[in-house]
């Protein structure tokens, strides 16, 4: 799969650098384009693989954000986009459209450029492309306080509803407890980075081999066409990767051979399982899914039609769907054994319930909020009536 990638926000703006990062160690072609957009003209200075012409500063004129920020600000992120708008797509007019499948906007749903800029962006892609538009969509956790929870009530609604398919990543879910923010933030990006490129960058090879089972692009924009809220699964183990030789080298029927086929299996079974019992980026039920895609990468060698055709029918009883697909990716100098997993659409989502029930209660927060307001006002008119001198 190729794609335009647009990072908004801090959050959003790291994590695809992190993606470019892991696209670059194991040799993978997903990004053809990229872009950083924020507010912040600090934090636009400090991604290392976004190249500098493919960052936009926005707001740096509006006397709220002024280049500095919007302060977690939701409604000054949407205000500062949707500003800029023509800016944003001036740069979105350098993404030369046939070499890209979909576009993919990132952003954390906490801060208040990628939460109300987000939802901006992602209308102007879908004004002026045919090709989907996915989103991503970081969650935040109890440990970032109550305003960025907020922020993710009053816009995860946003995302959800204007993208093709919206993949969650709960932050809740990932930060050890041992670990610093930082650290923490830092660990978690480069996690879902490496789940986002094994998984989307399936069929675009290296030229090292022909897959077995082929995933392609339509594959994976089918398994996305659900629409909803998905998440992935992720699972990896070290290989010996000296012998070079095609799963097809190895069907000789040769004794020593049907045996290492035999390992090979029942080793993507385990590598497939793991992935689905593992933590998903963002947690749910699996039977909940609509459909359901594996992506299982590394050295040819490692392949196994026979394990990947059993994970897929033990996938079908799990995910209680026959909409399963199995595919290989095959990366004949990687180290790694990878197997990636879509569930597409899952409705049984406890986080996301949570934090749209928060943003009921937010809304019915404000409400109040605002009419006590006005209360107060109009007491302190009729009290100024009061007090004047009756005209004779």
């Amino acid at each position: 799969m190729k794609l335009a990638t647009i990072g908004v926000g801090n959050a959003g703006s790291k994590i695809v650098d992190r993606m470019l990062e892991f696209e670059s160690r194991t040799d993978r072609n997903l990004c053809q384009h990229v872009h950083a957009i924020n507010t912040a003209r600090t934090d636009l200075a400090k991604p290392d693989y976004i190249p500098e012409e493919r960052r936009i500063l926005i707001g740096d004129t509006n006397q709220k954000a002024k280049g500095h920020g919007v302060g977690g600000d939701v409604e000054v992120g949407a205000e500062v986009a949707s500003a800029d708008i023509e800016e944003i797509r001036r740069a979105f007019d350098d993404i030369e459209i046939h070499e890209v499948d979909a576009m993919l906007v990132v952003a954390g749903l906490g801060g208040g450029t990628g939460s109300g800029g987000g939802p901006v962006v992602i209308d102007a892609l879908q004004e002026m492309y045919d090709e989907p538009v996915y989103g991503l969509g970081v969650l935040p956790g109890e440990f970032e306080g109550g305003r960025p929870a907020l922020n993710a009530a009053r816009s995860l609604q946003s995302f959800v509803t204007k993208v093709d398919n919206f993949i969650g990543f709960d932050n809740d879910a990932w930060r050890a407890r041992e670990q610093t923010i930082e650290e923490g933030y830092e660990q978690m990006n480069r996690e879902l980075a490496a789940r986002l490129v094994t998984l989307l960058a399936a069929g675009e090879t290296d030229d090292s081999e022909v897959a077995e089972n082929a995933m392609d692009s339509s594959d994976i924009i089918r398994t996305l066409d659900t629409g909803g809220v998905s998440t992935i699964g992720y699972a990896a183990t070290q290989v010996d990767n000296e012998a070079g030789e095609g799963l097809l080298d190895r069907w000789s029927g040769d004794q020593t051979t049907q045996q290492d086929d035999g390992s090979n299996a029942t080793k993507i079974q385990g590598l497939v399982r793991r992935a689905v019992n593992s933590r998903l980026t963002v947690p749910a039920e699996i039977s909940s899914a609509d459909r359901v895609l594996v992506v299982v990468s590394g050295p040819p060698s490692e392949f196994s039609r026979k394990g990947i055709e059993s994970a897929r029918q033990w996938l079908e009883q799990e995910a209680d769907t026959v909409e399963v697909l199995v595919g290989d990716d095959p990366r004949k100098q990687s180290p790694q054994l990878a197997a990636a997993v879509l569930l597409s659409n899952v409705t049984e989502t406890p986080r996301i319930e949570e934090i749209q029930n928060q943003a009921v209660d937010a809304q019915e927060k404000i409400a109040e909020q605002e009419a006590v307001r006005e209360e107060e006002i109009n007491d302190l008119i009729t009290d100024e009536n009061d007090d004047l001198d009756p005209v004779v």
